[in-house]
């Protein structure tokens, strides 16, 4: 059978297809457009219309691909941006009438689920573990062991929400980073009970910004690694924090020129090693590997 999975991000629009004889599913194409569904209002809760038009384009030429390959299953989720948007609906429905495509709009502990059943698949829970996934719109906590989900929840704490808020400077200054640490800390409180209970042993960041914290470490040690053919890739945790105070202390155009970083990510990346290094400080966590498999693959795991 041939399934399609659209993953409809903040940030980031996905499409996935692969081919599901096996008891591994084989990719047969996948790709990302940097759609910005969340750009200028995420935090009124509105898709202003030039992000509505690009989504709906997107999903115009998503549509032709899955035809080109003959899928016969599609699901498509959209997360955050959409869930939290007072014309989430309209774009659902709008989607619809000019592609086809009947848009899944899911709970943030849906999405969290999903998340894990990725990041399961990738091999990376190989003990107590804590899966974070930094998307646009909201961040996904997932605590774990090899045997079972034990806790989850997604918090309203995205990328570009935070940015929105509080990003007024370049380099980020050190008010800005105490008012996005204070918020964290608030929005978080609960996560660090939990954790201070199950005591995780290491941090599984699920795609999206670790992938481009992997990437930049790779080209900083020339390791000809292509991140996006791996699953799992461990991190060494002083290059880690080496690479994610460089990121912090940069300004917009230093970080346009590093390789490895996609133009999308250019300043969200700031704040999502901001999040990490405050999520591993506070659980009291050491390690920290990435998983690149994702939502999308949860999506695919749970219709095989």
């Amino acid at each position: 059978m041939r399934i399609a999975v659209i993953d409809l991000g903040t940030n980031t629009f996905h499409l996935l297809i692969a081919e599901t004889a096996e008891e591994q599913p084989e990719i047969l194409y996948k790709t990302n457009v940097p759609v910005k569904l969340g750009e200028g209002r995420i935090n009124d809760n509105i898709i202003i219309p030039e992000a509505f038009e690009r989504g709906i384009n997107c999903l115009k030429d998503f549509s032709k691909t899955i035809a080109d390959y003959q899928v016969d299953v599609v699901r498509a989720t959209a997360t955050s941006a959409v869930r939290s948007a007072e014309n989430g609906k309209d774009f659902v429905n709008a989607v619809n009438e000019r592609t086809g495509i009947k848009i899944e709009t899911i709970s943030g502990d849906e999405e969290a689920e999903l998340i894990y059943r990725g990041v399961k698949l990738s091999g990376a829970i190989q003990e107590p573990s804590l899966i974070m996934d930094i998307g646009g719109g909201s961040v996904e906590f997932i605590l774990c062991d090899t045997e079972k989900l034990i806790w989850k929840k997604s918090y309203n704490i995205g990328a570009a929400r935070l940015m929105q808020q509080f990003f007024k400077s370049d380099p980020l200054s050190d008010s800005d980073k105490q008012h996005i640490l204070f918020h964290i800390q608030k929005q978080l409180i609960d996560l660090f009970e939990i954790c201070e209970k199950y005591k995780p042993q290491i941090l599984i960041g699920s795609a999206g910004a670790f992938e481009t914290f992997a990437e930049l470490l790779t080209r900083k040690h020339h390791q000809n690694i292509i991140i996006e053919q791996l699953k799992t890739y461990p991190f060494n945790h002083d290059d880690y924090i080496e690479i994610a105070l460089k990121l912090i202390n940069s300004t917009h155009q230093q970080r346009l020129k590093m390789p490895g970083i996609i133009p999308l990510r250019v300043d969200m990346i700031v704040i999502a090693a901001l999040i990490t290094n405050y999520v591993l400080g506070r659980a009291k966590i050491n390690r920290l590997t990435l998983s690149t498999y994702d939502l999308k693959m949860g999506v695919l795991a749970s219709m095989m």
